[in-house]
């Protein structure tokens, strides 16, 4: 529980810091590629200082193939999320986008996997409470439609196979597990601003002398941040499971309008207001048959 809390609000933390990073620094693939390049350093300092709590697997060729696989995983679940918001309105993006734990659960029952009907059931009033909570104007393309519906399946595949690598046959601590990713992952990332034109944008915006001393240091916070919530992510999606994460997630997405309500003067209408209702009262219904279900899988 103490992981789950942690990783609630620091994901929900680092919205908010990303969005008020992004106001002045509007940069996302450089950004992204500083958030995994500050994860990977701080796995690197935690070696150095504590070694005691990362120590580095025996892993064989067939293995770091997988590792690679899923940095290229990762990336690209940022890069169609990214392609496929300026193709669609921002709710018509979140209302799909909710429907993550559902794909979550299908890709689980693919590799044979099933939950109680009560578990199904309670990501019913979480699904419909954001897409209610985020309801306005909905706009797509066909192409941007089917790439947010891809990203969906993306986010769920990347959830699970996260879960896989820390719990599967590999079992790798979620620090070893950052340590040999994020290196990977800031590559491609730095790759893919160049090739969007990010990094000449960004060397003329240096020129400028718009990279202030403060903009720096809000960098360096938010790169902390970000290293700090991939550690409890990884951690979190060990111990309590890739669906509890996407669930999180519907949370987060309700609870960041309610923040924007207070910090922007965000207006909602009344069919917002009671899709936040009814999708914090399906996470508590949610994390109650969790709760009673592992309770009564302890009894066996």
């Amino acid at each position: 529980m103490l992981c789950l809390g942690l990783y609630f609000i620091m994901n929900l933390g680092l919205t908010l810091y990303n969005k008020a990073v992004l106001n002045n620094f509007r940069f996302p693939w450089l950004v992204t590629t500083f958030h995994t390049s500050s994860a990977a350093v701080g796995c690197w300092v935690i070696m150095l200082v504590a070694p005691s709590q990362l120590k580095l697997s025996h892993v064989g060729s067939r293995e770091q193939l997988i590792l690679a696989a899923f940095s290229v995983l990762f990336t690209i679940n940022i890069a169609i999320s990214n392609v496929s918001l300026a193709m669609v309105s921002v709710p018509f993006h979140q209302i799909v986008r909710s429907t993550t734990p559902v794909a979550t659960v299908l890709i689980y029952r693919y590799l044979g996997r099933s939950y109680g009907n009560m578990t199904y059931i309670s990501l019913i009033p979480i699904i419909a409470g954001v897409g209610l909570s985020t309801y306005g104007d909905y706009y797509a393309t066909v192409l941007g439609a089917s790439l947010t519906f891809l990203g969906v399946f993306l986010a769920a595949l990347k959830t699970v196979a996260t879960n896989k690598l820390l719990t599967g046959s590999l079992k790798l601590p979620a620090l070893e597990l950052l340590f040999r990713m994020c290196p990977l992952a800031a590559v491609q990332s730095l790759l893919w601003a160049t090739a969007t034109g990010e990094v000449s944008r960004f060397l003329t915006f240096t020129a400028q002398g718009k990279l202030t001393t403060g903009l720096i240091f809000a960098l360096l916070g938010n790169g902390f941040l970000a290293f700090l919530l991939n550690v409890t992510s990884f951690q979190t999606n060990k111990l309590a499971g890739a669906l509890t994460l996407s669930v999180c997630g519907n949370v987060k997405q309700v609870l960041t309008v309610v923040l924007g309500i207070v910090l922007w003067d965000l207006v909602v209408g009344p069919m917002n207001a009671l899709g936040m209702v009814v999708a914090l009262g399906g996470a508590a219904w949610y994390s109650k048959v969790e709760l009673d279900s592992k309770r009564a899988t302890a009894r066996c």
